[in-house]
């Protein structure tokens, strides 16, 4: 027990680690290329020339204007840290990510005019949950329970088709099938024959159903489509690697072994082949999981859906520096976090590690 309490904390330790150091190159890129320096310096310059148009337009003196405007420029730049090195102000702001102070936005905003970085990340993480989330969630149980059954039927023809379609699904971009559903379903029958099959894009209708029933009835008419390119592209690859994984454990010796000395084949399958299978197919998941709360960029921008892609894409198109560097902490803490899940589940699932 002592040596399994050693294990986890040195993994937690590493893991924290490698949480910190994706901070500090994060830092570094920006900081050493001069461009958060750049970004500043505009943020700067745009707000001091929207102070001094607005007392222009109060038909203040001019010197008076002049006056106003150096000491809001100097009062601006230290607030903003402009004058320090960026090698001062990258470790504040590390440390404030690792305590958790996300800070504001200096120019995206929550729906409802909060700057708060936390409250954009909550406002757009509900959105990306229901899409992505649900998505993987659902191909990968269909998928892993696919894989299950042609793991012990191999060359049979469910086993061909999955392998064909696994084939197929690896060379096809979520993105792109996305625009091919968007077309087909959706363009398509409104243009040959009048009628909306499903929407192109978006969350729900504009303006949105006021009852709540009517409104979860849209929202899953709006989500059929990424949901069913979700599921066309990932369920070949997620059924096609656990066949391989329940295969490749079913020949193991002990499986064999088992066999001669005549269990039950319900028993071999459930305690000898799906158990000791569980680590890599759980990994997977979890992973899959952990990776599904940023979202997918090109995917939410195809079906105009606000959700954390969306964010960072936009905060980077905007160069919202402490936005972009409080997502790229909250993805590489969620990642952080999985992985030490996954350590304490392997713990659980597989007896060989506990004997180790």
């Amino acid at each position: 027990m002592a040596s399994l309490a050693k294990t986890l904390a040195i993994k937690a330790v590493t893991l924290f680690l490698v949480l910190l150091g994706v901070l500090v190159l994060l830092a570094v890129l920006m900081g050493a290329t001069g461009l958060s320096d750049r970004i500043l310096k505009s943020i700067l310059d745009e707000q001091v020339r929207a102070y001094q148009q607005q007392l222009i337009q109060q038909r203040l003196p001019l010197e008076q204007v002049k006056k106003a405007v150096e000491e809001y420029n100097k009062t601006l730049a230290e607030q903003l840290g402009i004058n320090q090195p960026w090698y001062f102000r990258m470790p504040q702001m590390i440390w404030r990510l690792l305590t958790l102070d996300l800070g504001e936005s200096r120019i995206l905003q929550s729906s409802w005019g909060s700057r708060k970085i936390s409250d954009l990340i909550l406002d757009r993480l509900p959105n990306t949950i229901i899409l992505t989330t649900t998505g993987i969630v659902f191909t990968a149980l269909v998928g892993i329970w696919t894989g299950i059954y042609i793991g012990s039927k191999i060359g049979s023809r469910a086993d061909r088709v999955v392998s064909v379609l696994s084939a197929i699904s690896y060379a096809l971009p979520l993105w792109f099938m996305g625009l091919v559903l968007v077309f087909v379903l959706a363009y398509a029958p409104k243009i040959l024959w009048g009628v909306q099959i499903f929407p192109p894009g978006g969350m729900v209708s504009t303006p949105p159903p006021s009852e709540s029933v009517a409104y979860f009835l849209d929202l899953l008419w709006h989500l059929a489509l990424p949901l069913l390119a979700s599921f066309i592209v990932f369920f070949g690859s997620w059924a096609y690697t656990t066949r391989n994984i329940v295969f490749n454990v079913s020949q193991e010796d002990f499986v064999n072994f088992a066999r001669a000395k005549g269990v039950p084949e319900g028993l071999v399958r459930r305690r000898y082949i799906l158990r000791p299978s569980l680590p890599p197919i759980l990994t997977n998941f979890v992973l899959s999981l952990a990776a599904s709360i940023s979202g997918y960029i090109i995917t939410e921008r195809v079906f105009n859906w606000p959700g954390m892609g969306s964010l960072y894409y936009a905060a980077i198109t905007a160069l919202d520096e402490p936005v972009i560097f409080a997502l790229t902490y909250v993805f590489t803490l969620v990642y952080v976090v999985a992985r030490f899940i996954l350590e304490i589940l392997y713990v659980i699932v597989d007896p060989r590690i506990r004997l180790a």
